[in-house]
């Protein structure tokens, strides 16, 4: 049986498909990889709000997937839409990797840096933690990042730790952030394998259920707050308890929520932002 995978086609996407792989792999299953490319790769200028809302390193994806032309579509969870896709299901998560985010080219936060990153969730919390700090917008894959950086002479560009550990970048980490300094976006550090609904048992041997169980609640959570790719607001669960916030995009507020219900924790953020 041939198996159609689908991803972006960077240098991550590319080993992240191959780590899902490994997981489908078995005895009469022939895998084949397909690259795509997204809205997301080809603008690498415009911001996220210009070119589109959340999702647009998936829609693509999704589209081939629901046209038959691939059998599973691997995403990194974060950068899908916060509700599932119909006629598509998340039929797996793999085990999650680390789930924070990571400081390159300095090993902690100080006053006055030249920071690179393009998400406002980042811009939010890093001047809650420094007001001082000058956020400027960086795009492209991690390596093309981490080049930009060092040519703009940056103090530092924020990136999420797994991509550079699955790239095997992990020197690069000057600091790994706690969730107490910069709470993850939802889903960070997990990759979904999304499937057309009714064919999930093609890879439902590689879910991990604790991984589905923290992910879902993340992803309930900010789908319910409304939060589009503009929006500041972060969700991780550490596995005991749900953390949430919502922010302005200039940091001026932050407001954190825990527990353990994402309905509740989300009616509260949304509460408090109106």
């Amino acid at each position: 049986m041939l198996v159609r995978i689908g991803s972006r086609g960077s240098r991550l996407a590319l080993t992240q498909a191959e780590q899902a792989g490994a997981a489908l792999r078995r005895p009469g299953i022939e895998l084949a990889f397909v690259p795509m490319t997204t809205a997301g790769d080809r603008d690498r200028t415009s911001s996220f709000g210009q070119i589109g809302e959340r999702g647009v390193f998936v829609k693509e994806i999704e589209e081939a997937l629901l046209a038959g032309r691939i059998d599973v579509a691997v995403h990194s969870a974060k950068d899908m839409t916060s509700t599932d896709t119909d006629g598509l299901v998340v039929g797996a998560y793999l085990a999650r990797d680390d789930p924070r985010d990571a400081l390159v080219g300095a090993d902690m936060l100080r006053p006055g840096m030249r920071i690179g990153t393009a998400s406002v969730r980042r811009r939010a919390q890093l001047l809650a933690a420094e007001p001082t700090i000058s956020v400027e917008p960086l795009r492209g894959n991690v390596e093309t990042r981490i080049r930009k950086g060092r040519e703009r002479r940056l103090d530092a560009i924020v990136l999420a730790a797994c991509g550079l550990d699955r790239l095997g970048l992990s020197a690069e980490i000057g600091l790994r952030l706690e969730p107490e300094v910069m709470l993850p976006e939802a889903a960070q550090g997990a990759l979904a394998l999304q499937v057309r609904a009714g064919e999930a048992e093609l890879v439902a041997h590689a879910d991990d259920a604790e991984t589905r169980r923290r992910v879902e609640a993340e992803r309930q959570c900010v789908a319910i707050v409304g939060a589009g790719c503009l929006a500041p607001v972060a969700a991780h669960h550490d596995g005991t308890t749900l953390h949430a916030l919502i922010a302005a995009e200039d940091g001026s507020w932050v407001e954190r929520r825990t527990g353990d219900d994402p309905v509740a924790l989300a009616e509260q953020l949304v509460a408090y932002a109106q």
